[in-house]
């Protein structure tokens, strides 16, 4: 299954009455529609500067990780109506140990795309291989800096050698197994030029998926400098550049054309709420989902899911406009 054909799909479609009664029958038939994001353990190895983890108190608020046994439960009340599933959302997912079991379970009930969203600076070429048996699709992988001074000043704790180790290992291993990178480059005014030189640091040969993310504020972070207004001249030209060479080497990207049409409503970013599931030791999808004893097609049954998604069709966009730009990319398909 190829996820970002059908992201692609999802934004071409413009009305968001067709996106809705697209769920509704999905729902009605049983079918996937859920991106299930799935945190195993509320946990950090790095302190990057843009992310909430260098917010001490709120670090402390952030614990727990699933019992082993728990696991199966988790499949089981909603793994069959995924359509992918992010093990990896806002926590460092390599710090679980049994991770190898959730790919594991998410082939057993046959999820059709699975990915792992790291910042791999714990991944060795034996434990990359160990996930790609169990059946991972994809790596994506967190990136703050393309140079070794920025990328530790922005990633703090993280090794740049451990980093490029990874993706060495990655070259090794696409040669006998079918998988996917992505890179997740978040930029700022600080760190968005070096992303001219992004090809003499990192080798074409191990990624297949380059995106580019504005920072946005995710909290009280380290790094607080938000305003990006002073990249928009020359921002168009830059990414010129990189949409080039992604396409000299048979790259994904997913990046914004315009700064400036980030201010722009995004249609696709109404159904957000209704398709994305986030999982973690405190909270499963839903306030009152008791995920122990239900699935998600009882739990959604008692809570009249698919007669929402049903009346989401007659809403105006005015009634769904606390749903938009949740999604802050466009995606070029080479």
């Amino acid at each position: 299954m190829n996820v970002y054909k059908l992201l692609k799909l999802n934004r071409r479609i413009k009305s968001h009455r067709v996106k809705f009664l697209a769920l509704y029958v999905l729902h009605k038939l049983n079918k996937r529609y859920l991106a299930v994001n799935l945190d195993p353990v509320m946990a950090c190895n790095l302190r990057c500067k843009m992310c909430y983890f260098t917010d001490a108190d709120y670090v402390k608020t952030l614990k727990g990780q699933f019992k082993d046994q728990d696991l199966d439960l988790v499949a089981k009340a909603i793994f069959n109506r995924a359509l992918k599933l992010q093990i990896g959302c806002g926590t460092e997912p390599t710090l679980y140990k049994n991770l190898p079991k959730i790919v594991r379970l998410g082939k057993q009930y046959n999820v059709p795309y699975i990915s792992l969203t790291t910042n791999a600076n714990l991944l060795t070429e034996e434990k990359i291989e160990e996930l790609l048996i169990a059946g991972l699709n994809e790596f994506t992988i967190s990136l703050h800096g393309v140079t070794k001074e920025s990328y530790e000043s922005f990633m703090k704790k993280a090794s740049y050698e451990k980093f490029q180790n990874a993706f060495a290992a990655f070259r090794t291993l696409k040669a006998r197994y079918d998988f996917k990178v992505r890179i997740n480059y978040t930029f700022n005014k600080d760190n968005f030029y070096e992303l001219e030189d992004f090809f003499k640091h990192f080798d074409a040969s191990g990624f297949d998926i380059l995106q580019l993310r504005p920072i946005q504020k995710i909290g009280n972070t380290e790094y607080n400098d938000f305003d990006i207004s002073s990249l928009e001249k020359d921002y168009t030209g830059l990414v010129s550049k990189i949409r080039a060479n992604c396409a000299e080497n048979n790259i994904t990207l997913m990046a914004p054309n315009k700064l400036e049409k980030l201010k722009d409503e995004n249609t696709s970013s109404f159904i957000f709420d209704y398709t994305f599931c986030y999982i973690s030791p405190n909270k499963f999808w839903k306030d009152g989902f008791n995920w122990r004893a239900e699935t998600f097609n009882t739990y959604s049954k008692k809570i009249g899911w698919s007669q929402l998604l049903l009346s989401n069709v007659f809403k105006s966009k005015s009634h769904l406009r606390t749903l938009s730009n949740k999604l802050n990319y466009e995606i070029e398909l080479n």
